[in-house]
C-alpha cells in the first residue's frame, strides 16, 4: 500500500471510529434503535425485502411508542437503501437508525451510513435494541497488520493469512511422507532414502504454496508466521525453501501441536507477544525519530500552533497524531481581518475570543468550529504531507498525547518555528 493510500485509510478509520464514538453515546426509550450490517454479496433488493418484512412484524409491538419508532427507523433505512444500486460498495455497509434520547422526553431520529469498512462484512446482521451494535465496527478499526501464516508437520500443512485480528485460511496439503517403520522387502538405507525425498517433496509444496499466496503481497505484508512441531519447522525454514524475500520476513517460529485449519488458531495464540509488539512497531519507530530531533536536531514540531503554521508552509513530512486525540479548532476572525484558531474540548461550547493583535472580542459561528484532526489532515493532504497515528499503548505514545497535546511532526527543513 502506497503512503497515500495508507493515509486514506487512516483517515477513513478516524472518520469512522467518529461515528461509532457519538453513536455509543446514543440510547433509545426502548429497543428502539436499528442496526444492519450488510455484506457486499447481498443484494439491495433483498436487504429491502428484509426490512420490509420487520416492519411488518414491528405492527405487533404493544408500545406504541416503540412501534412507531422502529418502523420509523426501518423507514428511513429503506430510503437509504434506494440510493444503492444491486450490490452494496466494495466490503459491504452497515446502517444505523433510531429515535434517541435528547433529554426533557423528546426523540431524535438519527440515521447513519458507514459504507466500505476497513475489513469486509461477512454476514448480515439485523439488531434492534436499546443501543445501536458497534462493536463488530470496532473490532475492524482496532484491526492492524497483514501476517502470512504457515503451520506443518510432515503430515499435513495449512497456510493462509492473519488481517488485523481475522485468520483466513487459504491453501492446505497432505503429505506422501511415510511413517518411520519402512515395509518388508525394502532396506533400510533404501526406505530412509525414499522417506527423505519425500519430505524434501512436501516441504516443497508446501513452500510453492506459500510463495504463490504471499510473494506478490510481500511489499503489504508484515510478517511471516511459522509453527509446527520444533524438528519440522526447524527442516522446513533452515532449507530455504521458502521464497529469499519471504524468509527474510519471519518474524519467528512458534510450537504449535496441530497443522490443520485449527492449527492456525493456534498460531496466532502463540505469537500473541510478537504480534502485540509488532503493532505498535512503526509508532514506536515515529516517535523515537521525534524524540531524537527534539533533543538532538532541527526537525520536529509539536501543538496545534507551531505543526500547523509548519504544515502550511510545506515543511512538515510526517503528521504525527494521538489516536485518542479529540479536540476541536474554532476560527475566528475579527473586524480588521486578523484570523486566529483556538483548540477547545470537543464537549465544551465555542467560547468567545480576544483577538491577540487588536484586544477585540470576537464571536464564532458553528460553522467556524470543525474537528481538529480534520483541519490538520485536510492541510496536510494539500501540502503532500503524511499523516501518522500513534497509539498511546506505549509511553512516548502517551507522552504524544499528554505532553504535546496529541500534535507533532517531522519537519522537512529546519524553519525556525
Amino acid at each position: 500500500m502506497s503512503s497515500s493510500e495508507q493515509d486514506q485509510t487512516d483517515k477513513q478509520k478516524y472518520e469512522f471510529r467518529k461515528v461509532i464514538e457519538d453513536l455509543k453515546e446514543y440510547e433509545g426509550s426502548g429497543t428502539q434503535l436499528v442496526t444492519i450490517y450488510i455484506p457486499d454479496d447481498r443484494q439491495v433488493s433483498s436487504v429491502v425485502e428484509h426490512v420490509t418484512q420487520e416492519h411488518s412484524e414491528a405492527s405487533n409491538i404493544k408500545s406504541k411508542q416503540t412501534r412507531t419508532a422502529v418502523q420509523d427507523a426501518l423507514t428511513s433505512i429503506k430510503d437509504r437503501l434506494r440510493y444503492y444500486d444491486t450490490y452494496p460498495p466494495e466490503n459491504g455497509m452497515v446502517i444505523f437508525s433510531g429515535a434517541i434520547d435528547s433529554g426533557g422526553g423528546r426523540t431524535d431520529m438519527v440515521t447513519k451510513v458507514l459504507e466500505s469498512p476497513p475489513q469486509p462484512i461477512e454476514s448480515f446482521r439485523y439488531h434492534c435494541d436499546s443501543d445501536f451494535l458497534t462493536e463488530p465496527l470496532e473490532e475492524m478499526l482496532g484491526d492492524k497488520g497483514l501476517f502470512g501464516l504457515i503451520v506443518l508437520d510432515r503430515r499435513e500443512a495449512n497456510v493462509g493469512w492473519l488481517k488485523g485480528k481475522r485468520v483466513e485460511p487459504v491453501k492446505s496439503a497432505s503429505s506422501l511422507v511415510p511413517g518411520k517403520q519402512r515395509k518388508g522387502g525394502q532396506s533400510a538405507q533404501r526406505f530412509a532414502r525414499l522417506r527423505l525425498e519425500a519430505i524434501d517433496n512436501f516441504y516443497q509444496e508446501v513452500a510453492g504454496m506459500a510463495d504463490d499466496l504471499f510473494v506478490d503481497q510481500r511489499h503489504e505484508m508484515d510478517g511471516i508466521l511459522v509453527g509446527g512441531p520444533s524438528p519440522t519447522k526447524d527442516e522446513f525454514l533452515d532449507g530455504d525453501y521458502l521464497h529469499h524475500e519471504l524468509r527474510d520476513s519471519v518474524l519467528g517460529k512458534f510450537d504449535v501441536s496441530y497443522t490443520d485449519e485449527s492449527g492456525l488458531y493456534d498460531l496466532v495464540d502463540a505469537a500473541q507477544e510478537v504480534l502485540g509488539e509488532y503493532e505498535i512497531m512503526q509508532d514506536k519507530t515515529e516517535m523515537e525519530e521525534f524524540f531524537k530531533e527534539l533533543h538532538d536536531g532541527n526537525l520536529a514540531t509539536y501543538g496545534f500552533g507551531p505543526t500547523r503554521e509548519n504544515l502550511i508552509m510545506g515543511a512538515v513530512d510526517r503528521l504525527l497524531i494521538s489516536e485518542d486525540l479529540r479536540k476541536d479548532v474554532v476560527t475566528y476572525e475579527c473586524e480588521n481581518g486578523h484570523e486566529e484558531h483556538e483548540v477547545v474540548d470537543r464537549r465544551e461550547d465555542t467560547p468567545d475570543h480576544e483577538c491577540s493583535r487588536c484586544g477585540e472580542t470576537v464571536e464564532a459561528d458553528e460553522e467556524d468550529r470543525e474537528d481538529l484532526i480534520d483541519h490538520l489532515m485536510n492541510i496536510a493532504d494539500q501540502r503532500g504531507t503524511e499523516t501518522k497515528f500513534i497509539s498511546t499503548d506505549f509511553e512516548k505514545g502517551e507522552q504524544l498525547l499528554n505532553a504535546f497535546g496529541g500534535i507533532a511532526g517531522i519537519l522537512r527543513y529546519d524553519t525556525g518555528v
